[in-house]
C-alpha cells in the first residue's frame, strides 16, 4: 500500500483530491494537512509517507518552507494554480506537478509516473529516491498565463515561440501573445528539447511551427505564428540548430 499525505489549505480542494485518490486501490491517505505550521509539526512527529501531494501556496507561507525545516525523502507531486513556482518544484523531490483544477486523467498520469520509479517487487529505500529521479528531466507541458483577472492554460504544443522583450518573456500562439513569469533560461531547462530550441538570446522556437529557413547569408527562421521581430539563428548556434533539425 502506498502511503500518501495531502497538504492543501483549501478544505474543499483537499476533500476533492482525497476523493480522487480513493479511486486508486493501492493508495492510502494517512493525513491531510492544511498549513505550513501544521505540516511541520506532523512531519517532525510522524514517519514520512511514500508520496506527498502538496499545494504550493498555503495560507501561512509556501509548502517549500515545510521541507526546508523538515527535510523529506518522500516523492512529491505538487499541485498549484501558480506556474511561477513550478520551476522551483522541479528542483526538489518533485516528480510531477498538477495545475488546478486537477483533472482525473492528469492525476492518473502523475501516479503512473510515480509507479514507474518503483521496482516491481521491492520498494526503494529512502536514500535511493534522489538517484531514481535525478535523471528524469521534468518537462513543462502547460503554462498558466494571466489575462486581466482571468487565468488561461496554454499547452506547450500550442506555442510557436517564446521571446524576450523589455525584460519580459512572452509566448506566441496562433491567437495572440501572452506575458509569462519565466525567463528564457528557466524555460530552456524544462521545455522538451526535441521540440523547442534556443536560437538566440531572445527566442526559443517550436519545430512544429517552422515555415521556412533561409540560409543565406545567415540562418533566419520564419514561423507560422510569430511576433513582428525577425528570428535569426546566432552564429554560434547554427551547428547545434542543424543537428537539432535532423
Amino acid at each position: 500500500m502506498i502511503q500518501t499525505v495531502i497538504i492543501e489549505d483549501e478544505k474543499p480542494a483537499a476533500r476533492k483530491l482525497q476523493r480522487l485518490l480513493s479511486l486508486f486501490s493501492d493508495l492510502q491517505v494517512i493525513a491531510t494537512l492544511h498549513s505550513v505550521e501544521e505540516s511541520v509539526a506532523w512531519f517532525q512527529n510522524n514517519q514520512h509517507p511514500d508520496l506527498i501531494f502538496s499545494d504550493i501556496v498555503l495560507g501561512d507561507g509556501l509548502s517549500f518552507d515545510i521541507f526546508e525545516k523538515v527535510p523529506t525523502k518522500s516523492f512529491m507531486i505538487y499541485t498549484t494554480a501558480f506556474d511561477q513556482y513550478t520551476l522551483k518544484a522541479f528542483k526538489l523531490n518533485s516528480i510531477d506537478y498538477l495545475l488546478k483544477p486537477i483533472m482525473e486523467n492528469d492525476l492518473q498520469q502523475a501516479i503512473d509516473k510515480y509507479r514507474s520509479f518503483l521496482p516491481a517487487e521491492v520498494p526503494p529505500k529512502p536514500g535511493e529516491i534522489k538517484s531514481l529521479i535525478k535523471d528524469e528531466k521534468q518537462r513543462l507541458s502547460r503554462i498558466l498565463v494571466k489575462i486581466g483577472y482571468n487565468l488561461k492554460i496554454v499547452h506547450a504544443d500550442e506555442v510557436s515561440c517564446f521571446f524576450s522583450e523589455n525584460k519580459i518573456v512572452y509566448l506566441q500562439t496562433k491567437d495572440r501573445t501572452y506575458p509569462t513569469d519565466f525567463t528564457l533560461d528557466e524555460l530552456q531547462e524544462v521545455l522538451d528539447d526535441k521540440k523547442f530550441f534556443r536560437v538566440n538570446r531572445q527566442f526559443i522556437i517550436h519545430s512544429d511551427f517552422i515555415e521556412n529557413i533561409h540560409t543565406s547569408p545567415y540562418y533566419k527562421v520564419s514561423l507560422l505564428f510569430q511576433p513582428d521581430a525577425e528570428i535569426s539563428v546566432s552564429r554560434d548556434r547554427v551547428k547545434c540548430f542543424k543537428d537539432w533539425l535532423t
